[in-house]
């Protein structure tokens, strides 16, 4: 028997563009980021994407232990598709919601001012509590805040813990485990993985060039996004999905792709679509030397006539977790409006020789309209050779 499909209904969003929908969209379209700068570390000089806009919402009294900039971030995302949950629970009642949410970095940002405040004052601030850091409370934390009582639970595997997300959620719909599922990631900027990616030479002290024969590396961001899935025919679906794991290197990419590449094929079989049919990618395009080597020769690779592809991380930064729901986001704002242009490739126009030649999207671009279904796909590969691609049709 045929697997259900499943849809993408509503999608909140915050990053280094802005703080919803209303603000990332216009600034999507002009390639303009206000939250990208400069930023001093511990270690020096950083170009990192921080959200910009006011982080008001606040947890409830009765869940104040999990107060932190992470869960601020996801509560303001979660704020933006808060009709459509509560609808969705009207429907088909709490216990049938489920909750699945990539992250990498928890609360320990929160963790950082705390152990900055002890050697200062003797004493952990009164207000922290040790769960804001547990890396697996992301999802617990927002069933419990928006009253859901499905599984929830945190999927955590570096850069594709977010798009994993997605792959979790459509199961958890499929087997009539849930009739609806908040899915999507949360990431904060935080020491630790800025001068962790420092310390490995992967970042970038200026705003990152993906493609380019300049490029040196990958600003890191923050952010969250977002979506309720459901079996609920709407405009969007989950067509396609593809994993892999070729395990190649605990921090480096298999130089070939070959990893990358089964699980982009995995994700056109799952569609039943060929290639072709592709009318935009979304790379992950860190900009590090041998990311952007791997994943522009495996985009020839499967997509042999060409296909138009921008990397969206010098908008946003890489937002680690979150990034695979920020740029299916983006992929999913192309496929819903037909205004929304497709995201731009902001790099210096230098192609590298080395490389071979993709269609960047540089200039206002759409997804032609035509009769029949359309396709976008958004490419994710992390640490430790794990692969993700997610295919949307419309």
């Amino acid at each position: 028997m045929n697997a259900p499909p499943v849809y993408l209904h509503a999608l909140g969003m915050i990053n280094a563009l802005g703080g919803d929908l209303d603000a990332i969209v216009p600034a999507l379209a002009a390639a303009r980021a206000p939250g990208m700068a400069h930023a001093h570390t511990g270690i020096g000089e950083a170009f990192v994407g921080s959200v910009l806009a006011p982080l008001d919402l606040a947890p409830p009294a009765s869940l104040a232990r999990y107060d932190c900039r992470n869960n601020r971030l996801l509560l303001a995302a979660l704020a933006q598709i808060a009709p459509a949950i509560e609808a969705a629970r009207e429907r088909y009642d709490a216990h049938r919601i489920g909750v699945v949410l990539g992250t990498s970095t928890s609360g320990i940002e929160a963790a950082e001012a705390a152990f900055v405040y002890q050697a200062q004052a003797g004493d952990l601030p009164a207000n922290f509590n040790y769960r804001q850091m547990e890396i697996g409370t992301a999802a617990p934390f927002a069933a419990a805040a928006l009253g859901l009582h499905g599984p929830a639970y945190t999927i955590s595997t570096a850069c594709t813990s977010s798009a994993k997300a997605f792959v979790s959620a459509r199961r958890l719909l499929q087997l009539q485990l849930c009739d609806a599922v908040v899915v999507g990631g949360v990431d904060s900027l935080c020491e630790l993985t800025v001068q962790g990616f420092a310390s490995l030479e992967s970042t970038s002290t200026v705003r990152s060039n993906p493609m380019s024969r300049n490029r040196c590396g990958i600003n890191i961001g923050e952010g969250a996004a977002v979506f309720l899935m459901s079996r609920d025919e709407s405009a969007v679906r989950l067509a396609g999905a593809g994993e892999s794991s070729d395990a190649h290197h605990i921090s480096a990419p298999d130089p070939q792709g070959i990893g990358g590449e089964l699980a982009l094929r995995e994700a056109l079989a799952d569609a039943g679509v060929a290639p072709s049919a592709i009318g935009y990618v979304n790379l992950h395009a860190t900009a590090t030397r041998k990311n952007d080597q791997m994943e522009a020769n495996l985009m020839a690779r499967v997509f042999t006539d060409g296909v138009a592809t921008s990397g969206t991380k010098p908008l946003t930064g890489h937002q680690l977790g979150a990034a695979g729901a920020t740029e299916l986001g983006f992929a999913w704002l192309t496929l819903a409006h037909e205004n929304v242009a497709l995201p731009r490739h902001l790099w210096d126009g230098e192609a590298d020789p080395a490389l071979p030649a993709l269609e960047l999207v540089e200039s206002e671009q759409f997804l032609p309209r035509g009769r029949g279904t359309q396709y976008v796909m958004s490419n994710s590969f992390a640490f430790g050779g794990s692969n993700v691609s997610l295919i949307l049709g419309r």
